[in-house]
């Protein structure tokens, strides 16, 4: 079977990652975590005391920050500038401040152009908000999961309970409410469906029926 790329698009909590890395692993694929990638990048400003509106300050910056993903169980590590952030990158303050960095031009054209140059290889499962439409236009599979912002939000509960990071539900419905809206508002390549994609909707459906279904609509682009 030749290996395309796999584009995976959708809001906040939509399970884009966690059915991304499944798929990738089920075709034996490499599978790019987008979203961390634009979470190291608020981190690595953060770091660096940079005021996460100016583009012209993460212009500066971006050269310099070394971003890796390092293949580990029972997750793959993210390493910038030689820093473990795995667990930090998924602390409030980087989530609730990671979409006023993706917004910047600076960020989303040095952070497409290394995306596109993962993927060109083919074989590739990459999830985030604009890979169908922006960084992957040409992608054979595209996917747009979605789910209500309840469901969103109690998946995004029970992720942080696990990792003992203690949020109110009722706060992280405003939050991601908030982050949907930020996503498809913003000026650069914004939160959007592609005209080719395919819908999911996760809602009521669990993650190896999602799996299944992506994986049905790989078989039929392949065939």
């Amino acid at each position: 079977m030749k290996k395309i790329q796999i584009a995976i698009d959708g809001p906040a909590s939509a399970g884009k990652s966690t059915v991304a890395k499944i798929i990738a692993r089920k075709l034996g694929y490499v599978y790019c975590d987008t979203g961390a990638m634009y979470r190291a990048t608020t981190y690595a400003a953060q770091q660096a005391g940079i005021a996460l509106d100016d583009d012209a300050a993460l212009k500066a910056m971006l050269p310099t920050m070394k971003l890796e993903f390092v293949p580990d169980e029972p997750e793959q590590r993210v390493i910038v500038n030689g820093t473990d952030v795995t667990r930090t990158i998924r602390l409030p303050e980087i989530t609730n401040n990671v979409s006023v960095v993706a917004a910047q031009p600076s960020v989303r054209a040095d952070l497409t152009k290394r995306q596109q140059d993962i993927a060109a290889a083919g074989g590739i499962v990459m999830d985030g908000r604009d890979i169908g439409t922006t960084v992957l236009p040409n992608a054979p599979v595209k996917i747009f999961l979605e789910a209500s912002v309840h469901e969103r939000a109690l998946r995004r509960f029970k992720e942080n309970q696990e990792k003992g990071i203690d949020t109110p539900l009722e706060v992280l419905e405003q939050e991601i409410a908030a982050r949907d809206k930020k996503d498809s508002t913003r000026k650069i390549s914004p939160l959007t469906k592609a005209p080719d994609a395919i819908t999911v909707d996760t809602t009521s459906m669990g993650i190896e029926q999602v799996v299944t279904r992506i994986l049905e609509i790989v078989q039929e682009a392949t065939a």
